[in-house]
């Protein structure tokens, strides 16, 4: 192929007039810009250089082409340089380049972001992209059975990342030849070096030792880069060429010094790199075009046929999600990941029906949340499962998800005290907080099995990073089969025209609230109950209506810890309405133990007991 031709001397010309562009262009815009991470992208020029001529097949008119290579930069700072590949490429002006870098209302923000068509993910928070790049190459050793390659542009600060292990532990273990990390290491991260500087040796072992293979290169020669690429193209596993490099390089004045991390040249030193480095220039690029493939085949299977459960049936609404899960596997664009607790999370009756499109991620949650952005790049419609708790640690990719607009669906089990013995560790009591908070999100916590299977069912073609919260233990179905549980909705369980107070919960705590409103009722007190189980979005029209009936006396319980919750959800829905509102809000505010459910449940004051108790409090005054 051309890529595995030896250069010549004319080719080796053009490649370092490329860099060299490249180099001008990182330091033109980011000059311009007044800020950006020049020294950074003066590092990696020579490689993408290489990369972009010779070995990155992909069709820049055409971006969503299926047989397209996919590149990402892992160390997203460096998008003066990537930036300055779009414009070499043809896929920018030169105008655009310079004129609108990291302006307001430009695309071409500080940091890369899917508002351009050739960049699949949002990157910049480090340790994310290379991930994102295993989900990528999963689907296509494993799913779309296609050879484009996957190419992931990483820094060496980022290396002391745990991501990054973890996804090159999964690389090894799914034997994606189809992925290349190419690490930047010029030694220098922001404050000074870096924790192994050039200490290659180190990193091959490192590497090797995760099941990978390991090219080591001087990145600025022209010649060994082409020939690690073209191994990495036609190797049996993963690959990672380890780069060793100097920051700032050609421009003398900042090369392999300290203290330039992620600062301009001043216009004088730009003018003097700029004709140091000869001057600008308009070199387009042609990049090879991938092989041809096959058309995407017209989706195949039956329609699901959804779980139906019997009214008063004992069902956990974990259970509901893994015949839910199940059921949607009927499309073949479903996949399912879970990190070693899918008989617990109940992912694994998809496992027990699709095995194909099931990926285990074992302990390793950052990488559980990346491989489903990273799988739903290539169109399939991922749901990763794990604990609630859990999640916690892949935060920080979940509130990338949401920046890359991704579709994605989340499920955490094991929320609250009622999960009983484990105790405190195992107890997602943040979650929702969490969740709530990321861009674009919705939050969802059915009651009982019927609803839960009705929400999975459109978490499947839903837009943003969708969270479902699952319960451990089994409770009544509340629910006929026919009912609808809209996103944005809830449901009204109980209520008249002279309700007393509203009792409101979602998940478990609804159930609490029922029997404590059966409770009240014998005492004469009539309390009306609210199935929140859409967090967010929230039903606003069922809350104003509850308040206006009951005089504003709201009781909110969750099994949740205070801050951020279902609590915090309905106060900040009703801060602007003109009628007063007194809502009581139970949630767990103590460090839970271990325990039975119930006893759990009643110790944080969430409990039937509780329940009755706090609604008297709050009622009496009115009467």
């Amino acid at each position: 192929m051309e890529a595995e031709r030896t250069l010549g001397a004319e080719e080796l010309t053009e490649l370092g007039e490329l860099a060299a562009q490249l180099r001008v262009d990182a330091i033109r815009c980011s000059t311009k810009a007044g800020s950006g991470h020049p020294t950074s992208s003066l590092s990696a020029a020579d490689l993408l250089a290489v990369l972009i001529s010779r070995h990155l097949r992909y069709q820049w008119t055409d971006p969503h082409c299926r047989a397209n290579d996919h590149l990402i930069f892992s160390k997203g700072h460096a998008s003066p340089l990537l930036y300055a590949v779009f414009k070499a490429a043809g896929a920018i002006t030169d105008q655009e380049l310079i004129e609108t870098y990291r302006q307001f209302g430009s695309r071409l923000q500080g940091h890369p972001t899917p508002v351009l068509p050739w960049v699949d993910v949002a990157t910049g928070s480090l340790g994310q992209g290379l991930p994102v790049g295993v989900g990528i190459a999963l689907a296509g050793r494993h799913l779309d059975h296609l050879p484009f390659h996957v190419w992931a542009l990483c820094g060496d600060s980022e290396m002391a990342e745990g991501s990054i292990w973890e996804a090159l532990d999964k690389a090894g273990h799914y034997g994606l030849r189809n992925l290349t990390a190419i690490v930047d290491i010029n030694r220098f991260g922001q404050r000074g070096p870096t924790e192994l500087e050039w200490d290659l040796d180190t990193y091959r072992r490192r590497v090797e030792a995760f099941g990978c293979q390991a090219l080591v290169v001087d990145g600025h020669d022209l010649v060994a880069i082409d020939e690690a690429f073209g191994r990495a193209r036609q190797a049996t596993g993963p690959t990672v060429v380890l780069a060793r490099t100097v920051k700032g390089k050609g421009v003398p004045e900042v090369e392999n010094q300290p203290g330039w991390h992620g600062k301009p040249l001043k216009p004088e030193l730009a003018e003097r790199a700029v004709a140091a480095l000869g001057g600008v220039r308009q070199i387009r690029v042609a990049t090879p075009r991938p092989e041809p493939v096959p058309a995407a085949a017209a989706p195949t299977g039956e329609p699901p046929t959804m779980p139906r459960y019997d009214k008063g049936a004992m069902v956990a609404t974990r259970n509901a999600y893994g015949d839910a899960l199940r059921a949607l596997g009927s499309r073949p664009d479903v996949v399912a990941l879970d990190g070693e607790v899918s008989d617990s999370t109940r992912a694994d009756k998809f496992a027990e029906a699709y095995p194909d499109r099931f990926f285990e991620m074992f302990i390793s949650e950052q990488q559980l949340v990346a491989a489903a952005v990273g799988l739903q790049v290539r169109g399939y419609r991922p749901f990763a499962a794990t604990f609630a708790a859990f999640l916690s640690r892949a935060y920080d990719f979940i509130r990338m998800a949401g920046i890359s607009q991704a579709d994605i669906a989340l499920s955490g089990s094991h929320s609250g005290v009622e999960i009983g013995a484990d105790g405190p560790s195992q107890m997602g009591l943040e979650d929702l907080a969490a969740l709530r908070a990321v861009q674009g999100s919705t939050v969802l916590y059915p009651s009982d099995a019927v609803s839960c299977a009705a929400l999975v069912a459109q978490m499947v073609d839903r837009k943003g990073v969708n969270y479902l919260r699952t319960t451990r233990g089994k409770y009544p179905v509340l629910y006929d089969n026919e009912d609808a549980f809209p996103v944005g909705g809830s449901k009204l369980l109980r209520g008249g025209d002279d309700d007393d107070i509203t009792l409101i919960g979602a998940g478990v705590t609804v159930h609490n609230c029922l029997a404590a409103a059966d409770e009240l009722a014998r005492e004469g007190i009539k309390a009306r109950v609210i199935d929140l189980y859409s967090v967010k979005p929230l039903d606003r029209d069922r809350l104003l209506d509850a308040v206006r009936a009951t005089g504003g006396r709201l009781l909110v319980v969750e099994d949740h810890y205070p801050e951020g919750g279902l609590g915090s959800a309905v106060l900040e829905s009703l801060a602007d309405i003109p009628e007063p509102v007194r809502v009581t809000h139970l949630a767990v505010r103590g460090l839970p133990s271990s325990g039975t459910p119930t006893q759990l449940m009643e110790q944080a004051g969430i409990g039937v007991r509780a329940i009755v108790a706090a609604a008297r409090a709050a009622e009496a005054p009115g009467r």
